[in-house]
């Protein structure tokens, strides 16, 4: 895991951890539990007891443990690393240390994906619809030339139904005008 020891980044990583939410306290637990009964050595059962104590709030005991963690060393902290990628691995790979890691790979070697959300602009599916609908009418207005103004006149009156005020006002402005010719 690049140059810093474990407890090094355990350190950088303890704030992120005590704040994110979805370290509630049934993971906590898994946590706790997972470092008592496969290292005893790092965390004994009265330890492991003592950070499981529900009348503590969650991420105080979380705090409290990590803590107990970086005192007890690099080894400590590591194993700590590998519960919390067993248990919550969104959170694991979301750790500011884990992402600074990732994100100093060679990008020649380890192109990054960008995920861009596409978003044409805050306008709604009415102003496309209106767009729409005077294109429409323009190529109506060209498709009948003068020579067909009597047909193309109710065809424009029809258009004009759907459209903003303007668009319409100069529909129709246009088909009075050819009706009276």
């Amino acid at each position: 895991m690049g140059g810093d020891s474990f407890r090094e980044q355990l350190i950088e990583d303890s704030a992120f951890l005590k704040a994110d939410r979805r370290l509630d306290t049934e993971l906590v637990d898994k946590l706790i539990l997972q470092l008592n009964r496969i290292y005893p050595q790092i965390l004994t059962d009265k330890e492991a007891t003592k950070f499981r104590n529900l009348d503590v709030a969650t991420s105080v005991r979380l705090g409290e443990l990590l803590t107990h963690l970086q005192r007890k060393g690099d080894e400590a902290c590591r194993e700590f690393y590998r519960a919390l990628h067993l248990h919550v691995e969104e959170v694991y790979y979301s750790l500011p240390t884990r992402l600074r890691l990732r994100d100093s790979f060679d990008p020649l070697t380890y192109p990054r994906v960008y995920h861009q959300k596409y978003v044409m602009n805050d306008r709604t599916p009415l102003f496309f619809l209106g767009c729409f609908s005077v294109a429409m009418g323009m190529a109506l207005l060209y498709y009948y030339s003068e020579d067909k103004v009597t047909g193309g006149s109710r065809a424009l009156g029809m258009a004009a139904l759907g459209l903003k005020k303007k668009a319409h006002e100069v529909l129709i402005w246009y088909t009075e005008e050819s009706l009276m010719k």
